[in-house]
């Protein structure tokens, strides 16, 4: 029998959200209270205005399929250095979508990982400069509609260069569909699947179940990090758009 776990509360989402800004940027824990709504709008409000500082990442993206780019994203930011990393962390992993032909790029700019098929590729995380000849280049990438209904799906990590002393886990990626576009879901599971590595909570070899669901209520397991926002119409209101559960022993 399976025993479903209660959905996160507003308390939870906003305990959450603190314990991400107070990782990435103690700064703004220090002038902003952080465990209320209104502390936390106020040092989102501060990271908007930054702009362009900090490390940032560009995507390009000829077509998107969202288990293969689970996997590859994944793939990426487990090839990314300490000291990439310890920056990209401070700027939330802030990164950049653009449409575009990653094959027809690769004589012009520099990527630190190209999908097998050729439909998406990232650059390093550094300074915005780095990539603004790629950004000037192209549009950004918009997908208006919602996200496509799919089964849930295994993702496999690949092997390559994992700890001898780990296990492999397993572990639930949920997504919520309701009232989100694909532009939107890119952005949230994104921030999840990168801050998850970067963290040290998906290795190589892992095993990720993606499931696409309305709203994450009723899991049947608890959420070990989670992407935090603000109900579109409820702006005083948060939600999780998208979360990876606690991890499981892989048979």
């Amino acid at each position: 029998m399976t025993t479903t776990v209660a959905p996160p509360t507003q308390d939870f989402l906003r305990e959450r959200e603190a314990v991400r800004i107070r990782a990435a940027r103690p700064d703004l824990a220090a002038r902003h209270d952080l465990t209320s709504l209104d502390g936390l709008v106020a040092a989102r409000s501060d990271i908007a205005a930054e702009g362009d500082t900090g490390s940032v990442v560009a995507v390009v993206l000829r077509t998107f399929d969202l288990a293969a780019w689970v996997r590859d994203t994944c793939v990426f930011a487990l090839g990314v250095g300490p000291e990439q990393a310890a920056d990209w962390r401070t700027s939330f992993t802030r990164t950049v979508f653009l449409a575009g032909n990653p094959e027809q790029l690769l004589e012009r700019f520099d990527f630190a990982h190209v999908a097998d098929d050729g439909s998406a590729a990232w650059t390093a995380p550094g300074p915005a400069a780095r990539t603004s000849s790629l950004r000037r280049l192209l549009k950004l990438y918009t997908a208006p509609a919602g996200v496509p209904a799919r089964p849930d799906v295994l993702v496999q990590i690949p092997r390559a260069h994992r700890p001898p002393e780990r296990p492999r886990a397993r572990r639930d990626l949920y997504v919520a569909t309701a009232d989100c576009t694909i532009s939107e879901a890119l952005v949230h599971v994104n921030h999840v699947l990168a801050e998850a590595v970067l963290d040290g909570l998906v290795a190589p070899g892992d095993h990720l179940v993606v499931h696409q669901v309305p709203r994450l209520a009723g899991l049947p397991a608890r959420l070990a990090t989670v992407r935090v926002t603000t109900e579109k119409h409820f702006p005083g209101r948060l939600k999780a758009a998208a979360g990876l559960t606690e991890e499981a022993p892989v048979a």
